[in-house]
């Protein structure tokens, strides 16, 4: 038996706006139902673009529908929010709701891997995703998601040349390594490589976004303060495998990021490598790294361990051939990397929830 518009109305008004402690039917909040066999579509009108509590009306709608209605309605991917007065944004990144940092304390911990594989995945639960190499001198996001021979487009828009994001597996995608021989290596001092970095941010045409994934280079340097500095960023995640030598260097990126002149939340640490799994065993584990390393960082920082991803070979294999792990929802690491999101997704919901909008950093130099 099929279910019609009113019936989806019905159920949602069982979603209680935290803030306002009513259901949004009544709040005229939800505009443009649609139903059209079991898929179901909708329009969530909010008071700002930026409400923190978007995306967790978002997921209360679905199980309201799902439960209340038909559990096997398609509704995943099919509610659109927007801001009840849409203005012109001066800033490219304007119609972007969060900007995550993805940064690790060393190079080799698989940093650009977790954010590709982590883009993906958020990609597939139905947000709108985007993803900056922002790791200059190591561009690797174009040979990860197969696009090393393609040009983004550059096109004028109000008067001004806006760089043209190219878009894989639902991900919006710049580097660098678009714009340079991808066998060329990178000299730059830093002036160069920050200068890059703010035209891929100012000139990249972005549109709106859910998120905004920013691949940094390993470490801590002048690309990380003009992230800062250019850009109100959400919150940081931590990339490091559970090596003694990896863990020292994360600790100096939790430093980085949580310390007086920058306060920018770090949602938590993600443990790269956490463990072998070979194909033929695919039940053993290997810490052939140590064990556990970024979980015990975790509890002694009082930060959340976001996720545990293991090292198998089709990691390796879908990075060469340009096809992100994380599209196959099945396998060890699919699965992973499809928990990591929702991890992230809760984190980034509490901080927007508990903290207010991070400001843009003024460091003042001696």
């Amino acid at each position: 038996m099929g279910f019609t518009a009113e019936d989806v109305i019905r159920a949602l008004r069982e979603v209680i706006h935290p803030e306002n402690e009513k259901d949004i039917i009544s709040l005229g909040l939800v505009k443009d139902v649609q139903v059209e066999g079991k898929k179901v579509s909708f329009t969530l009108e909010l008071k700002k673009s930026n409400d923190p509590f978007a995306n967790s009306l978002k997921k209360a709608s679905v199980m309201a529908v799902k439960s209340k209605v038909d559990n096997s309605a398609e509704i995943e991917g099919n509610i659109t929010i927007k801001a009840e007065k849409e203005v012109h944004q001066e800033t490219p990144l304007g119609g972007v709701k969060n900007i995550l940092a993805i940064a690790s304390g060393k190079g080799g911990v698989g940093k650009s891997t977790v954010a590709v594989n982590l883009a993906v995945a958020l990609a597939q639960k139905g947000y709108s995703v985007g993803l900056i190499d922002a790791d200059v001198y190591g561009p690797s996001i174009p040979k990860m998601f197969a696009v090393e021979d393609d040009r983004p487009e550059l096109k004028k828009m109000d008067g001004k040349d806006r760089i043209i994001p190219l878009e894989k597996y639902g991900v919006k995608l710049l580097s660098i390594g678009f714009f340079v021989n991808q066998d060329d290596a990178l000299v730059w001092r830093g002036p160069m490589a920050t200068s890059a970095l703010k035209q891929l941010i100012n000139d990249g045409y972005w549109g709106d976004l859910d998120y905004l994934l920013i691949d940094l280079p390993p470490g801590t340097g002048d690309i990380h303060l003009t992230l800062v500095q250019t850009l109100s960023v959400t919150g940081a995640v931590i990339v490091s495998t559970p090596q003694a030598v990896a863990l020292a260097d994360a600790i100096k990126g939790i430093s980085m990021f949580t310390g007086d002149h920058v306060k920018v939340p770090v949602l938590g640490l993600i443990e790269n490598m956490a463990w072998f799994t070979p194909a033929e065993l695919p039940d053993s584990r290997y810490y052939i790294f140590g064990k556990e390393g970024c979980k015990n960082l975790a509890e002694k920082s009082n930060l959340p361990l976001l996720g545990q991803i293991p090292i198998v070979q089709s990691i390796r294999e879908s990075g060469d051939n340009g096809e992100p792990v994380a599209l196959n929802k099945e396998s060890i690491v699919g699965q992973a990397f499809s928990a990591l999101a929702d991890r992230v997704e809760d984190q980034v919901e509490k901080r927007n929830a508990n903290l207010a909008p991070t400001e843009i950093v003024k460091i003042k130099t001696q």
